[in-house]
């Protein structure tokens, strides 16, 4: 369409706008908003007056395509144009000392920068005002039960609320396929050789059982030596080894300490629960089960060991080892893939999955230089409704997804294929922006999951026919249904990530470095010289002032619960 062919259509447009009584001055004072529940009815942002963005992304996804069919979208129903630079995560360093430098920002600024450099440099736009404006209602209501937590309170600009998170603010329930959270971990192949036994009611002592009664029968695996059990000790994830003893009390990820129901943490390295913990690993140690190489395997080992399909279980976040996971995944081995389980000590249910962490300094937010902040903020707004949820995780439906008559969505194999296609989502999808885009996860008003990934049918048909034949022996659909409902998190969790003094995080360092001296000779060592060994570990801890790194959590965790 040539520049006057367009001008003119926008004109008729205008006009028949007019001729319906709604304005008398033309297009410029009356927008029009095409139908359909994709367009501003506010009419800030329309095909009528087209507005360009510029967008700052940082973010390992893929650019679109020239020819991107949600861009056109945007153009249709919006009239909205974005220009992206998009950055990748090795490279922000430099672009965000170029922009602090220059101090001229494009419109959006997408950062997942932990260090909150654009903020704290003074690039984005303080928000509240405007959110009280009633102008945007969709983010006003994606804020309103988090914005304490959602604000910035540093200290370098204004207290206030910058960002909009691009992750892990829930609506409806929490959904998704695969776990990425602390599970203690057994191969397929185990549970299918024990007849797909009942997973309730774990106990350390029945997780073990199963271990070694496979053991026994295949002591090699593919050739090599069958391993029991990994204990994950490498350096900077000795958590794999330390955090264990909360997960089997009942207690929910909180790093080093255990968080009672008033808000008081206390560390438990030197604990009965923990003690527990050490005494089974130091009789399956004894028992041949736990694998000797452990406390001398650096992480690419651990997870290479894993990769083999040697290892028969370990404790571990899911997330961890998912380049093991693929592996195996991409051999044809889903049988020497892991299945979470949560065992407990006696008389408390476990909490192994929690509702993931808002990502609450990582996200978009306007810029100081924008000179249609208006615009901007109402373009977030409106890619947070719905309707354009849908679309941005989704795609069109009738194209990438169809709708039963029971209003659930599913995909034929087509389009699952087309969802795996990197070439194919370049042209129809929006995947960088996506990214860093505040979002609806958990479950749309209607029912349906916020993703493809996270909706259990669409997850189930994208497994392999091993892994829908496992899922179907236990009546699940995915990995996820294995572990705990994930109830809401206590308002100042998680404790790991409370900023601590200098004073504090050199305490914590030396609690763990007591842990690593000792823990290894603590599970190795010959059962008979066992107390000895765990007294020793105590005495160690004793003379360290875990009172510092206790009243530090707490000053936090009370700081939380009274502002958040």
């Amino acid at each position: 369409m040539s520049a006057l062919v367009l001008v003119a259509a926008v004109m008729s447009a205008g006009l028949a706008a007019c001729d319906s009584g709604e304005a008398e001055d033309g297009p410029s004072s009356a927008p029009v908003i095409p139908e359909g529940d994709l367009a501003d009815a506010s009419g800030t942002l329309t095909p009528s007056n087209p507005t360009t963005l510029s967008v700052w992304i940082t973010t390992a996804q893929q650019a679109p395509a020239a020819d991107n069919k949600i861009t056109e979208l945007l153009k249709e129903q919006l009239g909205v144009t974005l220009e992206y630079e998009i950055v990748t995560p090795d490279n922000v360093d430099q672009k965000i000392g170029v922009m602090l430098a220059g101090g001229d920002y494009p419109d959006l600024i997408g950062t997942t920068d932990l260090k909150m450099r654009l903020l704290e440099g003074g690039a984005l736009l303080r928000l509240d005002d405007m959110l009280a404006t009633g102008d945007y209602p969709n983010l006003a209501t994606h804020v309103e039960d988090d914005i304490k937590k959602m604000s910035y309170t540093g200290g370098e600009v204004d207290d206030g609320l910058y960002i909009f998170p691009n992750y892990n603010r829930f609506y409806g329930e929490p959904t998704g396929g695969t776990y990425f959270g602390p599970a203690f971990w057994i191969q397929k192949r185990v549970l299918e050789d024990a007849g797909y036994p009942d997973l309730s009611d774990m106990t350390l002592d029945r997780y073990f059982e199963l271990i070694a009664d496979y053991a026994a029968a295949n002591p090699e695996t593919n050739g090599i030596p069958t391993v029991g059990f990994e204990v994950l000790a490498s350096t900077g994830r000795e958590w794999g080894m330390t955090n264990p003893p909360a997960l089997l009390a009942g207690s929910p990820n909180n790093g080093g300490v255990i968080v009672d129901e008033d808000g008081n943490a206390e560390i438990y390295a030197d604990k009965d629960i923990a003690r527990d913990y050490y005494e089974v690993l130091n009789e399956q140690y004894a028992a041949g089960l736990v694998d000797p190489e452990s406390f001398t395997l650096t992480f690419d080992q651990y997870v290479a060991k894993l990769a083999t399909g040697a290892v028969l279980g370990m404790h571990d976040q899911g997330w961890d080892f998912q380049t093991a996971t693929q592996s195996l995944q991409s051999a044809g081995m889903d049988e020497y893939t892991y299945v979470p389980l949560m065992p407990v000590y006696d008389g408390v249910e476990p909490w192994y999955a929690d509702r993931p962490v808002m990502n609450t300094n990582q996200g978009f937010g306007v810029s100081v230089s924008s000179d249609q902040p208006e615009a901007a903020l109402k373009f977030l707004d409106l890619m947070l409704s719905e309707p354009w949820q849908k679309v941005l995780s989704w795609g069109i439906a009738g194209e990438d997804y169809e709708v039963g008559d029971d209003g659930m969505f599913t995909r034929t194999e087509e389009q699952r294929a087309n969802y795996r296609d990197l070439t194919w989502r370049a042209s129809n999808r929006l995947d960088a922006l996506l990214d860093v885009l505040p979002k609806h996860n958990g479950q749309f008003s209607d029912g349906n999951a916020y993703s493809p990934d996270d909706q259990p049918t669409e997850f189930f048909a994208t497994l392999t026919e091993y892994d829908r034949g496992f899922m179907e022996q236990y009546g699940k659909q995915t990995w996820l249904e294995f572990m705990n409902p994930q109830p809401e998190n206590p308002v100042y969790y998680p404790a790991w990530n409370i900023t601590l003094s200098d004073d504090a995080n050199q305490v914590n360092q030396q609690i763990t470095d007591a842990s690593v001296q000792n823990l290894p000779k603590i599970i190795a060592g010959d059962p008979g010289e066992f107390d000895a060994n765990w007294e020793a570990f105590v005495d160690a801890i004793s003379r360290i002032d875990v009172q510092v790194y206790e009243d530090a959590i707490n000053a936090g965790i009370q700081d939380r619960i009274a502002n958040w």
